[in-house]
């Protein structure tokens, strides 16, 4: 592995090209981190949503929502509320929102949603179910909006709990092409690290860049993707210490720069590529 010494201090990730998975306002975010620390971010979205099969319910769930019918919403990815924004669903004051983690946070106040409940240790289905049990021993209607793919953990444990919980599928996760410069930069060791948010985009890293090389690193943001990242095949290099980009961007830099095999010798006075931002 070919490295650069050090960045400095206040923009520890100077001269870094990190591939930012997801696009909207929560990949502008990202992106935007980066650039205070120095980096160029290559903004490449790996996944989307397609609409439910059952648009129907879904959608008067959310009507029902608007109306003030539930006491919770439960968000479990930064996907659902890609769905929640574009159906631009109204969240009455009175309903509280719990987020599965930081990163589904993050994605709500990035569109102005508020968040009222984040697991505090477990950030998972199960950990966001016993903490919502924990604040709520009395039964609550609950309007869970989950992927197509997700097991029913959160919806069992808390209809387990007492609670009256409507489960409904808001989207199905598809793959989404990346350029062919981006693939070519990835596959050349150009793109310095690869941010890797879910199990997901885990899927489409080993399915469109079958030639990882050995410099480029694999950051996983949490544990559990990390996980989730080796079963799907990626050998994952960093793991944030807290599930939050913040952390995640903050544990790349700790490493040096790699570079790929043809760019030994840094360049000084290179503007970044262009394109990148807007692969």
């Amino acid at each position: 592995m070919n490295h650069a010494p050090h960045a400095s201090s206040e923009k520890p990730l100077a001269g870094w090209r990190v591939l930012v998975p997801r696009g909207g306002p929560w990949g502008d975010g990202v992106a935007a981190t980066l650039r205070r620390k120095g980096a160029s971010p290559v903004v490449a979205p790996l996944i989307n949503f397609a609409p439910s099969t059952d648009q129907e319910t879904l959608e008067q769930a959310l009507v029902d929502l608007s109306a003030g019918a539930f006491d919770w919403l439960t968000m479990t990815s930064a996907t659902t509320v890609d769905v929640l924004y574009a159906y631009r669903a109204k969240i009455p004051a009175h309903t509280r929102v719990a987020a599965v983690g930081e990163t589904t946070a993050a994605a709500l106040q990035a569109v102005g949603y508020r968040v009222d409940l984040v697991p505090a240790d477990d950030n998972s289905a199960v950990g966001l179910a016993a903490d919502l049990i924990a604040r709520e021993p009395e039964p609550r209607e609950i309007l869970t909006l989950r992927s197509e793919i997700a097991k029913p953990v959160l919806t069992e444990t808390l209809i387990g709990a007492g609670h009256r919980v409507r489960s409904v599928v808001a989207y199905r996760t598809i793959g989404v092409p990346v350029s062919d410069k981006v693939a070519a930069d990835v596959r050349s060791g150009r793109v310095n690290a690869i941010l890797v948010t879910s199990g997901s985009v885990a899927e489409q890293v080993v399915a469109q860049f079958p030639d990882i090389p050995d410099s480029t690193l694999i950051a996983a943001i949490g544990p559990r993707t990390a996980a989730d990242a080796r079963h799907a095949g990626l050998e994952v290099d960093v793991v944030a210490q807290t599930q939050t980009v913040d952390s995640l961007i903050d544990a790349l830099g700790s490493f040096p720069l790699p570079y790929a095999a043809d760019e030994f010798t840094p360049r000084t006075g290179v503007l970044p590529l262009p394109g990148y931002e807007n692969s």
